[in-house]
């Protein structure tokens, strides 16, 4: 398998720009970090008369780089005879694989689990400065038989291979998954009742708020799919919160099943915050600002004011074609049905002809006028949506940001608008 960085950074970015999740996304891939090269390593599961495997969870701290931000997290199976740990991790993809950029692009992507010296995938999260714990778990020894031969069995054959998505499917609810399965589904039955009113869009902007560019692309490429308040279950995408959520987890008879926990390497880089920033009151100062610009260049400096309006609106109708692929051309149904293409709609490509007139000084046509109005309609109405409880998408910010500049260019541009 292909693991060299900058072929994996120009994949991840691609998908940031062709999809506006960051990532989405990976999702982010949420949790697709780039890990070491394969290494067939799986132990097969052993005898019901021998000794149980001690079964653990390492969870790595996020990382510097974009696609390092959401953490990372793996199984590790210990052999009670050798005391060999070996990890099983969910994160590998293959770039060699037949369309995979297609794939990529569209949504349809395949991840493997991979099983490794847990040594070897450690050496490169030490050498980054990411930290990394372990959770050793108290599973009954049949529990442990089980799910130590089901997962040397995974990553030996076909099985390997799943479909991977950024919220729901991913490196970290494959080990989630994985667990709740050994576990008799205790999981899932203590964690998806408890909510913390964590979201995929608050923890996506929180965990890439240190990379201000990929916040920006979470925030304005998740739809309202992405708002709704996650059980403690379905926040395990993160890495992180899995950990966290171990903790809590209560064995039948009381015993909590986390039976200890330890430092592997200390964290040496930044956290992210533990919250996601929250900028209503900057977006509307700025969107006034960036009115009362347009105003006052609209009277001093017409000319200068259409070549401004080009801009945005080149910028706004591209991202408006992103967002209306992502829709109609993509898997990606947490950019579905979203609200901000009222805000960066792909007609304001059609507005150009009309501001390249003003710009040489001369009249656009009428068509130009009534789209503008269309335009800056649609704006309006995201703005309406914002009191309607049956559109709960948080895109507040950008509506506070981008409707006062497009009233504004519609007063200066169209003053019989």
């Amino acid at each position: 398998m292909a693991r060299t960085d900058w072929r994996l950074a120009a994949a991840l970015l691609l998908w940031l720009l062709t999809t506006l999740l960051a990532p989405a996304v990976a999702q982010p891939a949420a949790s697709g970090d780039a890990l070491p090269p394969r290494t067939e390593a799986a132990s097969p599961g052993a005898p019901a008369d021998m000794a149980a495997p001690r079964i653990g969870v390492v969870t790595m701290e996020p990382g510097e780089i974009f696609f390092e931000r959401f953490g990372h997290n793996a199984i590790v199976v210990e052999d009670p005879a050798s005391g060999r740990r070996i990890s099983y991790n969910f994160g590998y993809f293959d770039l060699d694989e037949p369309n995979f950029f297609v794939n990529f692009i569209h949504g349809q992507m395949r991840y493997w689990l991979v099983a490794l010296p847990l040594e070897q995938d450690m050496a490169r999260y030490r050498e980054l400065g990411r930290g990394a714990s372990l959770q050793w778990l108290d599973l009954a020894p049949d529990q442990a038989r089980a799910l130590a031969t089901s997962l040397a069995a995974r990553a030996s054959g076909e099985g390997a291979r799943y479909r991977y998505d950024y919220f729901t499917s991913n490196c970290s609810t494959q080990v989630r998954d994985a667990l709740d399965q050994a576990l008799g589904g205790i999981l899932r039955s203590q964690l998806s009742s408890r909510s913390q009113g964590n979201t995929y869009r608050s923890e996506s902007v929180r965990l890439a708020a240190p990379a201000a560019w990929m916040a920006v692309g979470f925030h304005l490429g998740l739809a309202d799919y992405a708002d709704k308040p996650l059980s403690r279950w379905e926040e395990s995408f993160i890495p992180m919160r899995l950990r966290d959520a171990l903790r809590e987890v209560r064995l039948p008879d009381g015993r909590p099943l986390v039976a200890s926990e330890s430092v592997l390497h200390p964290h040496r880089i930044g956290q992210p915050p533990a919250e996601a920033p929250r900028l209503r009151v900057e977006a509307l100062f700025t969107g006034l600002v960036l009115a009362l610009g347009a105003f006052w260049l609209g009277r001093r400096a017409p000319r200068a004011l259409a070549g401004v309006a080009l801009g945005f609106w080149t910028v706004a109708g591209l991202a408006g074609l992103v967002m209306l692929f992502i829709w109609f051309g993509s898997a990606h149904v947490a950019g579905h049905g979203n609200e901000n293409l009222l805000l960066l709609s792909p007609l304001c490509l059609f507005l150009l002809p009309g501001g390249w007139a003003r710009l040489r000084g001369r009249e656009p046509s009428v068509r130009f006028r009534w789209l503008l109005r269309i335009v800056v309609a649609g704006a309006a109405l995201a703005g309406f949506l914002k009191f309607m409880p049956f559109r709960p998408q948080e895109n507040v910010e950008w509506v506070l940001l981008l409707l006062p500049l497009h009233w504004a260019l519609l007063r200066r541009l169209d003053p019989r608008g």
